[in-house]
């Protein structure tokens, strides 16, 4: 007898349900889960084999439970990078982005609690709320993909949720959110009742504009996240951070595992922060990378949304299979973008000059495909 999961005795609201996850296919060009393209630069894998040394020495131990050194290093780039004093007791750090979105939700959300988010955008926070046993309100956008303020604010009144999310640049569509937007909705969930507004900052290193930062102050149910998969070209570390009141920091250490950030993984995140600078000229590279698919994308024909991330969505794809369709004729010709179910649309990540080249290339005949 073939078993299933909706033959075992899984939660309700998890039945028929897909994980999350982009195909992982071996083609010469890979674009479709926004990951920086390029190696880590040799120093810093010398480094990180240097720093995981000295903590194997002590393997035997369980690491430091408050990773107190990472948090230290953490909050000092922020400080250097937003111009917000941003200090030891304001900064989280767990395995990847997510997990500081699901203590988030184990904290301030869970059964009986609700979420609301502007969709589309990025579909872990709605996943993780439906893991947490958090009640999910899809929030409205304008047909360009801007937050429609006036609406949010009406569905947060109406809701009352117990946790926003807020993300800029917006994932699959790569816009930012104004800070004027994000205070609009701050001051509407204080209004309904005190609920947390999470503010995720993923791709913020390569935007156009500053970090939401700042709004911290004077704001203790605020919180920005962040992670070092995307500008610090550390997708297989796993590290992600928030920055908040200190007040949050001691919540989520409510529900957070115990010793949750191995002594493996705080010593390669401290190698990485100490080639910050090394890193961010990549960042550099790609936003004008980004630039140039945006301009490239729109002289060929196509609709692009403006980007502030390290990726682009473009079409419109209609007629027979629509994107789906668009999505594998990329593809047979060797290149891997993202098609993340909006209707029309395709997302490809900014890759190397090489990469982009090749994906330009995809596109342009499919362009002519489609003209004849």
């Amino acid at each position: 007898m073939t078993l299933g999961i909706d033959d075992l005795p899984v939660r309700d609201e998890l039945r028929g349900k897909s994980p999350y996850g982009a195909p992982q296919l071996d083609v010469p060009v890979r674009l479709n889960t926004n990951e920086n393209p390029y190696p880590l630069p040799e120093a810093l894998v010398e480094r990180i084999a240097e720093r995981v040394r000295e903590a194997a020495r002590d393997l035997n131990r369980y690491p430091d439970r408050d990773a107190v050194e990472l948090r230290t290093r953490l909050a000092e780039y922020l400080t250097d990078t937003s111009g917000h004093e941003v200090g030891l007791a304001n900064v989280w750090a767990a395995n990847g982005s997510n997990e500081v979105i699901q203590q988030l939700l184990q904290t301030f959300g869970g059964p009986g609690r609700t979420a609301i988010g502007f969709e589309p955008s990025y579909s872990m926070h709605a996943l993780i709320a439906r893991g947490t046993g958090t009640g999910w309100i899809s929030g409205p956008r304008h047909e360009d993909f801007s937050i429609d303020v006036e609406a949010a604010v009406h569905a947060i009144a109406a809701h009352q949720p117990d946790v926003v999310f807020v993300t800029t640049p917006n994932n699959p569509t790569g816009n930012a959110v104004p800070p004027e937007t994000v205070l609009a909705l701050y001051e509407a969930a204080q209004a309904a009742k005190p609920s947390m507004v999470v503010v995720d900052e993923a791709y913020i290193e390569f935007s156009h504009g500053d970090s939401l930062l700042p709004l911290l102050e004077g704001r203790p149910n605020l919180v920005v996240s962040r992670t070092m998969s995307k500008a610090f070209g550390a997708a297989g570390l796993r590290l992600g951070y928030l920055a908040a009141h200190p007040a949050v920091v001691d919540a989520v250490q409510l529900v957070r595992l115990p010793y949750h950030l191995s002594a493996v993984t705080q010593a390669t995140a401290l190698a990485a922060l100490e080639h910050t600078d090394t890193l961010l000229k990549y960042v550099e590279q790609l936003k004008a990378e980004r630039d140039r698919l945006v301009s490239e994308l729109r002289a060929i024909g196509f609709e692009v949304v403006e980007s502030d991330a390290n990726f682009v969505q473009f079409g419109r794809f209609e007629g027979p299979g629509g994107s789906h369709a668009a999505w594998q004729k990329i593809l047979d010709r060797g290149v891997l973008v993202r098609d993340n179910g909006i209707p029309g649309w395709l997302r490809v990540s900014a890759g190397t000059p090489e990469e982009n080249d090749a994906f330009l290339d995809a596109v342009r005949e499919l362009k002519k495909e489609q003209s004849t």
